[in-house]
C-alpha cells in the first residue's frame, strides 16, 4: 500500500512524466539487484536478472490525462495544452492544480477549444484562471486530491496508470529480496494517454524489448457490469481493439487458479474489458507475445458520469493487492511457461483416451 499511496500522489501528465521517472530512479538505486535502462524517448526498463528462460516484462504507463502550461495571457489567465481522452464538457469550469517545483497553484478552466480524440470531442487548448503566474512547461492535473483510503476504496486524482506502476514496483520490491528463476522486468512507458506514443516508440525502436519477451500489460480499466470492483484482479483477455495471446493468458489463468487454492483471500476474474484500448494491443500488433492484467476503475479518466463532472478515480484496495499477488506468482513460476498450452493439451488428450473406446466401431 505504501507504493500505491506514494506513486498515485506524484504529479504527472503526458510528455511530462519527469517526477515519476525521478521516483523510479530512487527506487532502483535503493535495490542493488535491479538494473535500470532508458531508451531515446524516455521509456524505462527495470530488470531483475534471472538464470532461466526468456524474460517476463510487466508494462505500465507513467502518465495520466493532464495539462501543460504554455504562457500567461495576463496576471490571472493561463493558456495551457491538454493531453488525454476526457470529454470536453467535463473539463470546462473544473478546478485544476499546477505544479511548479514545490509550489502548487490552483486554478479553474474558463474556456476550452475542442479537438477530436478517437471519436470523442476533447479539449486541446484551454484557458485557466489562476491566482498567480504559472511558469511555462509546468504540469497541471484535475484538482481531486492525492492518494487516500476511504472504506474499502482507494481514491486519487490519478490511478490510471499510476496504480499499475505502483503494483509493478511493489512486485519488484518483493522479488528483489529473493529473485525468481526467470528474468523479470518492468517496462514504464510515456504519453500513453495521447495514443500509446511511448509504447509505439518502444516497438519502432526496440532498444529495451526483445522478441522473446513475454509481456504482461498492466492497466486500470473502466469498470464493467460483469467485471466489478471487489471481485478481484482481472485477467484481461482483450480490449476494445484486439484479443491478447491465448497461450500466455491461459498460463496466467492457471497461476491465478493455483494461487486461489493456496490463498483463500485471493480473488480474480477473467474478462474482455472494452472500455478502451491498452498497450498490449500495440505489443501484439508488432508481433510480441502479450497478455494483460487490470483492476476495475471507477470514474475512468476522472469522468464521474453519474454526476456529469470531474471526480477522483477510485479502485478497490483488495483488487490492487490481489494484482500484486498475481504478479509475484506469475514471476516466480514464469520459467515453467511453455508456449502452445501444453498443460491444456495434456488434459484434453487424457479425456479423449478415457472415451476413445466408445468411438471405435465394433464388428
Amino acid at each position: 500500500m505504501k507504493f500505491l499511496q506514494k506513486i498515485s500522489s506524484i504529479p504527472t501528465a503526458p510528455f511530462a512524466e519527469d517526477r515519476v521517472i525521478a521516483y523510479v530512479k530512487r527506487f532502483v538505486a535503493d535495490r542493488p539487484r535491479l538494473k535500470l535502462r532508458r531508451d531515446s524517448i524516455g521509456n524505462l526498463l527495470i530488470e531483475l536478472p534471472g538464470a532461466r528462460g526468456p524474460r517476463w516484462v510487466f508494462s505500465a504507463h507513467m502518465d495520466h490525462p493532464g495539462f501543460r502550461a504554455i504562457k500567461m495571457m495576463d496576471g490571472k489567465t493561463l493558456i495551457a495544452e491538454f493531453h488525454g481522452y476526457v470529454a470536453i464538457e467535463y473539463v470546462r469550469n473544473t478546478k485544476v492544480r499546477f505544479f511548479d517545483g514545490d509550489a502548487e497553484i490552483p486554478g479553474v478552466v474558463i474556456d476550452a477549444t475542442a479537438d477530436e480524440h478517437d471519436r470523442l470531442e476533447v479539449p486541446r487548448k484551454v484557458n485557466i484562471r489562476v491566482n498567480k503566474p504559472v511558469p511555462a512547461g509546468s504540469i497541471g492535473m484535475f484538482d481531486q486530491g492525492i492518494g487516500r483510503v476511504k472504506a474499502s476504496k482507494f481514491l486519487s486524482r490519478a490511478l490510471d496508470d499510476l496504480a499499475g506502476v505502483a503494483a509493478a514496483l511493489a512486485m519488484l520490491d518483493q522479488l528483489a529480496k529473493k529473485p525468481p528463476k526467470a528474468t523479470v522486468a518492468v517496462m514504464l512507458t510515456r504519453a500513453e494517454e495521447e495514443g500509446f506514443i511511448g509504447c509505439i516508440g518502444a516497438v519502432l525502436k526496440p532498444s529495451l524489448l526483445k522478441k522473446t519477451d513475454r509481456i504482461v500489460g498492466i492497466e486500470c480499466s473502466a469498470e464493467q457490469p460483469y467485471a466489478q470492483q471487489g471481485n478481484g484482479v482481472i485477467l484481461r483477455t482483450g480490449d476494445r481493439t484486439s484479443i491478447f495471446n491465448s497461450s500466455l493468458t491461459y498460463f496466467m489463468s492457471q497461476q491465478a487458479a493455483d494461487l486461489a487454492q493456496l490463498d483463500k483471500t485471493f480473488k480474480y476474474q477473467r474478462a474482455l474489458m472494452p472500455g478502451g484500448t491498452c498497450e498490449s494491443t500495440v505489443y501484439d500488433a508488432w508481433g510480441y507475445l502479450a497478455a494483460a492484467v487490470c483492476v476495475p476503475l471507477g470514474n475512468y479518466h476522472n469522468m464521474d458520469r453519474a454526476k456529469k463532472k470531474i471526480g477522483p478515480e477510485y479502485i478497490d484496495i483488495s483488487d490492487w493487492q490481489n494484482m500484486v499477488k498475481l504478479f509475484i506468482a506469475i514471476a516466480r513460476n514464469g520459467h515453467t511457461y511453455e508456449p502452445g498450452m501444453k498443460l491444456l493439451r495434456e488434459r484434453l488428450v487424457k479425456r479423449f483416451r478415457g472415451f476413445e473406446s466408445l468411438l471405435v466401431k465394433k464388428n
